[in-house]
This record gives C-alpha cells, structure tokens and sequence, in this order.
C-alpha cells in the first residue's frame, strides 16, 4: 500500500484512470492488514472475500467503461456496532457474538459501497461504546499507532487506529459522548461529528438514543468532506434522522469574512498546557481573537451524563439481569450506576439540555465557529487509571471526554483538526459550529491543513 496512493480522493482518480485496479489496491490493504493488525488491534473482522468481489465487480466496470462513483476502490472499516451482512453485530461485546448474522448492511455502509468504496471489514470499539480508551476487555486494546503503548482513545478506537496506522484512508464510528472526536486527538487524524439527526443510524446497534451521531474518519479534511457527502440522504427506520436533503460540502470556499473565536471559561481551565498551546496555534493562525464563554458547559456535561447512563442502561437491563458476568467490570458498573438513578434527575437534565441548547445557539449570532480542546491531554498510557488535570488528579476514563460531552449534550457538528503537541504526540482541536454547518467546521480544518498547523500522520510509529 505504501507505493499505492493514501488518500481516498488519490485512489479513486487512479483506479478511474486506470493508473491501479481496485483489486490491486484491495489486496494491498489486505496485506498491511494482516501484517500489521496483530500489533494494532483495529479490525476484529475482516471481509477480505467481500471485498476482493467488490473490487473485481469495480474492475469490470470500469472495464465496460461505465462511470464509477466518486469513492471507486476505496477500502474502508467500520466500527463493529455497524450491521455487515453475513456477520453478527459485536458491539464490541462478548454478548452480541451470539446473535445471527446481519441480514443485510448498515444504510451508511450502503452508501458508500454505492459510490464504489470497498469494506474491509469491521473495528475494534469499547464494549457497548461506552468507553473513551479504546480497551476492549474481549478483544483486546486498539492500540494507538503513534506509540503502540498508547491508547487510541473511544469508543471508536478501533476506526482511529486503522486510518493512523495507514490501514484504510477512512473509516466510520459513531459519537454519543465524543468517540469520534477523543480518537481523533489521541490518535493524530481528522474525524467528523456531525449535526444531531444529519446521518442516519439504521442498521446500528444503538447505546443511547438521543444523543448517538455517526460520522467518518480520514487522514484530511478534503477527503472527510468527500466522504461525508456521500453518507449524507434523507432515510427511514431512524427517528432521530432529521432526513434533510443532501448538501454538498466540500472545504472550498475559505474562511475569509468567517468570525472564529475561542471557548474560554470551562475549555481553558481544565487541560494540560500543551492543549491550550496547541489551541491557542490554532487561533492564531485563523486570525481568531475573540474568546466567548460556552454559559453551564460543566453543567451541560453533567447533563450529558445522566442521560446517557438512564438511556443506555434501559436498553441492557435484561443483559444485566441475565448475563452480568459477561460484561466487562467498568461497564457493567456504569450501567447498573445508571439503572439506580432517580427518574426526577432526568427529568431536570432533559430540561436543562433544551434551556443549555438555546443558550449555546444565541452565541452564534456573534460568531460562525468556536474552537475548543478535543482532549484534556495526549494519548494516556495502556492501562492508565488517572489523569493529572492541574493540581488535581482525577479518573482518567470518564475525563478523557471533558471537553467533548458538553457539545454532544446539544448535537452541534464538530470537526477535529490534528495539531502535534509539544511534546510530540498529537492533540485534536475541536472546531464547532451550528446545527448544519458541517461545511464551516470542514473549510476551518482545512485552513488548518493549508496554514501547515494540522497534519494527519499514518503508518505505524
């Protein structure tokens, strides 16, 4: 793969061209794959026969001179709570691996095999995706490529780890409480939450309902426009989809005239110097002195909190009644955590959330983007418990979302530009702005890119 093109835009123009075929671009992400997978811990199924059909059918096409899609012969992965036909739905538990097979793909896999790409398989994620480290008690870690004693953050770990690693230019996940946006920073890659209710969820095992978003990964944000476009449609079967009509994005445009600030107050008090520094890089070279103040963000991410432990743990009460043994510890804690809580406390945290919604919009009267820490800090250690935050050293696995719940509390797209930290690892920002505006956040990050401030790094460190 590494004398192949890496980005998804530079494989399909070479497979359209004729310059590679897609079986030969196939097999040699099947190849790093299994060379290198072992050390990684991305993919925990791999579809290679699926795909090396795909990319003879595309072949063939291209061969009879027909027109292919705008993703021709681009291998990806999807996180394992995604439905792939033939396979059951893991998501990322001991539990799920005894359900029957999907009977049929996930809408947003659909999608993009519609535009030509190629499924490689499916990927590593924290058990029920309730996690932000990327250690799954069943599988094993999805290791972090920039230093493999590292955690590749989550839940989505898995889908960070084989875009870093230089496994697939893109891969999808999902975001309830920022395992989009935390794999991104740990990991060094761009990755895309979008609006609330933007892409549909149909064919995915859910954690919690009203606040799941699913959105891709890629190594710039040329390529994660491309590939967002092309999840995008109207859907039935998911009542959180807005279905609002595709609108094509792209990073064209600039950002002259755009009014980017950044999130002082909560997003400045607790994150290690070297975000802040890589924040403040960030603003600087957009041009971006304002910093506004996001009102009750601590309290939007208590509110964040409760309604993703009373949701999810609903949804596996019988789970937990049956089979409790077979969950892992820390998750089976969260969720009996969340079975005990008093119905009053999500009353008032569904309320506030509609009170913090408002809140939060009212500031884009004054400004189009804010920018924001990703993460707290780089890439933690394997097996790291604590995190030191200032003078205070707090648990590291619920903190590693400090920054990210309380924007996925109101649904705001947001997009995470890699930065290189001082100390060498990377550090995503976080670059939000209001409902359907994807395209802001997606011409942001590539300003980034064309400043020379966010790079993506693949292959193994």
């Amino acid at each position: 793969m590494s004398v192949l093109p890496v980005t998804a835009r530079a494989i399909a123009a070479a497979v359209a061209n004729g310059a590679v075929s897609a079986r030969e671009v196939t097999i040699a992400a099947l190849d790093r794959i299994a060379a290198d997978n072992d050390r990684v811990g991305a993919f925990t199924d791999v579809t290679a026969d699926r795909a090396l059909a795909q990319a003879d059918a595309l072949d063939e096409t291209r061969r009879r001179g027909a027109p292919l899609g705008p993703l021709a012969g681009v291998p990806y992965g999807v996180k394992n709570l995604f439905d792939i036909a033939g396979l059951p739905t893991r998501a990322g538990s001991r539990i799920n691996r005894e359900r029957k097979p999907a009977a049929r793909d996930a809408v947003l896999i659909q999608r993009l095999e519609a535009a030509g790409a190629i499924l490689l398989g499916g990927l590593n994620m924290g058990e029920y995706a309730y996690d932000f480290t990327g250690e799954n008690a069943h599988d094993g870690p999805s290791r972090n490529p920039r230093d493999l004693g590292r955690m590749s953050g989550g839940s989505s770990g898995g889908s960070a780890a084989a875009v870093a690693a230089g496994f697939v230019p893109t891969a999808l996940g999902s975001d309830t409480n920022g395992s989009i946006r935390v794999p991104s920073s740990l990991c060094g890659i761009f990755g895309l939450k979008p609006t609330y209710g933007r892409l549909t969820r149909t064919g995915t095992f859910p954690f919690c309902e009203s606040l799941d978003h699913l959105g891709p990964f890629a190594t710039d944000a040329a390529d994660l426009a491309l590939i967002y476009d092309a999840l995008q449609g109207p859907a039935a079967g998911d009542p959180g989809c807005a279905g609002r009509p595709l609108e094509r994005t792209g990073t064209a445009g600039g950002i002259e005239g755009l009014r980017i600030a950044v999130a002082g107050g909560y997003f400045r008090t607790g994150a290690q110097g070297e975000v802040l520094d890589a924040v403040d890089r960030a603003a600087r070279a957009l041009g971006a002195s304002q910093e506004i103040e996001i009102p009750e963000a601590a309290r939007g991410r208590a509110a964040a909190f409760l309604i993703t432990n009373a949701e999810s743990s609903t949804l596996h009460l019988d789970r937990l009644r049956s089979r409790a043994v077979e969950f892992d510890p820390d998750t089976r804690a969260r969720f009996l955590a969340g079975a005990l809580l008093p119905a009053a406390w999500l009353v008032r945290a569904q309320r506030f959330r509609r009170w913090y919604h408002e809140q939060v919009l009212a500031l884009f009267d004054a400004v189009d983007v804010i920018l924001a820490p990703a993460t707290p800090c780089p890439a933690p250690l394997l097996g790291q418990r604590t995190l030191r935050l200032g003078t205070e050293e707090v648990p590291l696995r619920p903190n590693l979302g400090l920054f990210t719940q309380p924007i996925s509390c109101i649904g705001l797209p947001v997009a995470v530009a890699p930065l290189k930290g001082s100390g060498g690892l990377p550090i995503g920002v976080q670059i939000i702005a209001a409902p359907w505006r994807e395209d802001l956040c997606l011409r942001v990050a590539a300003a980034l890119e064309a400043a020379g401030l966010a790079r993506a790094e693949t292959g193994i460190a």
